[in-house]
C-alpha cells in the first residue's frame, strides 16, 4: 500500500493526475444583491471579483468560529457558482437561505443547489496543461494566456465544460 501510495504521488508531481471532486458541494447563487450577499456571507470581498474570475472564500459563524470555505466563480454580474467543502452544500444552502429570510430579506438572492448536476474533476501535475490542450483546442492554456484563478468554458466532445485554474 505504501508502495502505490507513493507511486501515485509521484505521478501527480512528476506527470499528470485526475481525481473525481464531484462530491464537493456546488451552489448557484443568482440576484442583483448577489454580490451583497457574498460579501455579508464569505470574511472576504466578492462584490470586486471580475466576471471569469475565481475567489477562495472563508465563511465564519456569528461566534468566528470557521463554517466553511470554497471556491466562488463569478460567472456574469449577478451570477456565481460556490463550492462547498465535500458533504457540506446541504448545510451551506440551509445556512444561506436562514440569513436570506430572516436577517436580509430585503436582498434578491436566490440560492439553488447544483451538487448533482455538475461534476467536478481535478486535473493536476506538470503535464496537466498538455494533457488539457489535446482536449480542448480552442483555448490557450498557457500562463499567460490562462492566468490563475480565472475559468472558461469550453466543450470537450460536444460537452459543455467549465474549466478553472485554481
Amino acid at each position: 500500500m505504501d508502495e502505490a501510495v507513493r507511486r501515485e504521488c509521484l505521478a501527480a508531481r512528476q506527470g499528470v493526475a485526475v481525481m473525481d471532486a464531484s462530491t464537493l458541494g456546488k451552489i448557484d447563487i443568482q440576484g442583483s444583491d448577489a454580490a451583497v450577499f457574498l460579501d455579508r456571507i464569505y470574511t472576504n470581498v466578492f462584490s470586486s471579483l471580475p466576471v471569469g474570475q475565481c475567489r477562495y472564500g472563508l465563511m465564519c459563524k456569528a461566534d468566528g468560529i470557521v463554517f466553511d470555505d470554497g471556491v466562488t466563480t463569478r460567472l456574469s454580474e449577478n451570477h456565481f457558482l460556490m463550492t462547498t467543502t465535500t458533504g457540506g452544500a446541504a448545510r451551506v444552502l440551509a445556512w444561506l437561505e436562514e440569513w436570506l429570510q430572516t436577517e436580509w430579506p430585503d436582498l434578491k438572492v436566490y440560492c439553488t443547489s447544483v451538487t448533482e448536476h455538475i461534476s467536478t474533476i481535478a486535473l493536476v501535475g506538470p503535464k496537466s496543461r498538455q494533457l488539457l490542450q489535446e482536449l480542448v483546442k480552442d483555448i490557450d492554456f498557457s500562463k499567460d494566456a490562462f492566468p490563475f484563478i480565472h475559468n472558461r468554458e469550453a466543450r470537450i466532445d460536444d460537452i459543455p465544460v467549465r474549466i478553472a485554474r485554481i
